[in-house]
């Protein structure tokens, strides 16, 4: 018996099961053969009168901007096939992020305070022959989902939502007026729709919201099979009996590449334990291992990690996921009244997993959007798609992803990723947190980023031509572009809010094409964000 079987036999739920079923969708990915279904469908005929203004088909991330919509007086439906409930598992982000959840009256002060789980600092960066780095105030808040989610159900009721739970999304059909959107409920007498019977259900919305994650079905229809750029896998579990639990590590590292990968690892204080996770960047090759191996290495390199012996341990859940990404990110729909938000957008960095932060993060940029969108009918896939606008800032990070992967017949020195990185961030750190921490919070900016290259390439000139093999030119290329667009967007940005005043008597209908304009400079470039 291996080490990871044998420890997770021990958890209850019994989590190698579900081990086991998400490393054969990953062998179905490296091998292209999830199907690509054929569930929108589109129908010239007007449908007349809808049921709700929109329909959200996933509640984990569709519940937040749901509650935010049916504030503001829309109909809104949100389809969950399950129970729409928080994992036990907390969710990591800093606290400033989490001011939009009071500021869109998501939440109380007391509420927020309540969903805190844990706050710990500082936390910590971490790589061999190194000093460590140690930055307060980023990551170091775990929010309960479970109270999170229970708490928005309620509001998202109060406000006039209808929840659907045990229903599941089975197909859509668009017309040029409305979507109807077939789903599968053991519930059905209780939704307002057309029923055809054997649990089918038809609802019709104005606008179809997707929030089921990177494998709905809608997402792969829209990709057409393709193989994503490059993947994030990720195992981890949460234990009791470490006898240090009061910082966490953000990025650290303390192994050299291994079977073609670098491996990465993140510590967080969790409400009941501690929370680990090994983590690695990886393109989707068939000749990739699965997340059971992984899970193997997890487990025989996490007493080094922590300085501690596993039989010490008390392991209450095991995490493991893997997180395509797509450079063609984020996506914009190929329909008409078809939106997709969260993960099934693509709207985070590759250098990220779990797309609650970037949720968050976008969460009254998309409601603003999607209010005025229905305000002024602006429904169509083209007025839809400056909703997930091109942001440079995202694209930027696709080299830096590239930069901590290996190529499955590529040979670089083992040693060459964590000098980078330990560099890099040595030099970030001593430009000051301004520099250091947007970009720890997956927010990249045009003047941090020529300052950390501009004194890397100065001082390590032979690091950064030791990498240009490893990324290779067509990326590097690719990188510049977007590096240059990144400064042209921070420029736009400053020009467009000093003839602000000037735009804000523009008609109403073309408002909603400046403020799209506004927020993708402006979100493309960074300045979203705060210190």
């Amino acid at each position: 018996m291996s080490l990871t079987e044998e420890i997770l036999s021990q958890i209850s739920g019994n989590p190698l099961n579900g081990l086991r079923k998400a490393d054969e969708l990953w062998t179905k990915l490296k091998n292209n053969r999830i199907p690509v279904p054929d569930s929108v469908k589109q129908e010239s005929q007007p449908l007349g009168m809808v049921d709700y203004d929109i329909v959200i088909s996933g509640g984990t991330l569709g519940i937040l901007i749901g509650t935010t919509l049916a504030m503001k007086g829309w109909r809104v439906a949100v389809l969950e096939r399950g129970k729409l409930r928080g994992r036990e598992q907390e969710w990591n982000i800093s606290r400033k992020e989490l001011e939009v959840l009071i500021d869109l009256n998501l939440l109380s002060e007391v509420e927020l305070k309540t969903a805190i789980a844990t706050e710990y600092n500082p936390a910590r960066l971490s790589f061999p022959n190194s000093d460590d780095i140690w930055v307060k105030d980023v990551l170091n808040i775990g929010v309960d989902p479970v109270y999170l989610l229970e708490t928005l159900k309620n509001r998202f009721v109060e406000s006039g939502g209808i929840l659907l739970e045990n229903t599941a999304y089975e197909s859509a059909i668009i017309h040029p007026d409305g979507v109807v959107v077939k789903v599968t409920s053991t519930n059905s007498s209780s939704i307002e729709g057309e029923e055809l019977g054997e649990n089918s259900i038809i609802l019709k919305t104005r606008l179809l919201i997707d929030a089921m994650g990177h494998f709905s079905p809608l997402v792969r229809q829209a990709r057409q099979g393709q193989k994503p750029d490059a993947v994030c896998l990720v195992v981890g579990t949460c234990a009791t009996g470490y006898p240090h639990n009061k910082t966490g590590d953000i990025f650290a590292s303390f192994t050299t590449v291994n079977h073609q990968c670098q491996y990465f690892w993140e510590a967080f204080p969790a409400k009941d334990g501690r929370t680990t996770y090994l983590f690695t960047y990886l393109d989707a090759d068939p000749q990739r291992f699965s997340l059971e191996s992984l899970f193997e290495d997890y487990f025989k390199l996490l007493p080094q990690y922590q300085q501690i012996e596993l039989h010490q341990l008390t392991f209450k859940r095991a995490l493991f996921g893997f997180f395509p990404c797509y450079k063609n990110s984020p996506l914009k729909m190929p329909w008409n009244r078809v939106f997709a938000i969260g993960d099934s957008s693509g709207n985070q960095s590759p250098l990220s997993f779990g797309g609650f932060g970037a949720m968050v993060r976008h969460l009254k940029r998309l409601t603003n959007g999607i209010d005025q969108a229905l305000k002024t009918d602006q429904l169509s896939q083209n007025a839809l798609s400056l909703l997930q606008p091109y942001q440079p800032s995202l694209s930027v990070t696709w080299l830096f992803q590239r930069s901590m992967s290996v190529k499955v017949q590529q040979t670089i020195n083992p040693e060459q990723i964590n000098q980078l990185l330990a560099t890099v961030f040595q030099e970030m750190e001593q430009l000051g947190e301004p520099i250091l921490k947007p970009f720890l919070q997956d927010v990249v900016q045009f003047f941090p980023l020529t300052q950390t290259l501009s004194k890397t390439a100065i001082y390590h000139p032979g690091l950064i031509f030791k990498i240009i093999p490893q990324v290779g030119l067509i990326s590097l290329i690719d990188w510049t572009i977007h590096y240059w667009n990144l400064g042209l967007y921070t420029g736009l940005y400053s020009l467009a809010k000093t003839l602000e005043p000037v735009f804000k008597k523009l008609p109403f209908d073309s408002q909603y094409y400046y403020d799209r304009w506004l927020e993708a400079w402006q979100y493309g470039s960074g300045q979203d964000y705060h210190q």
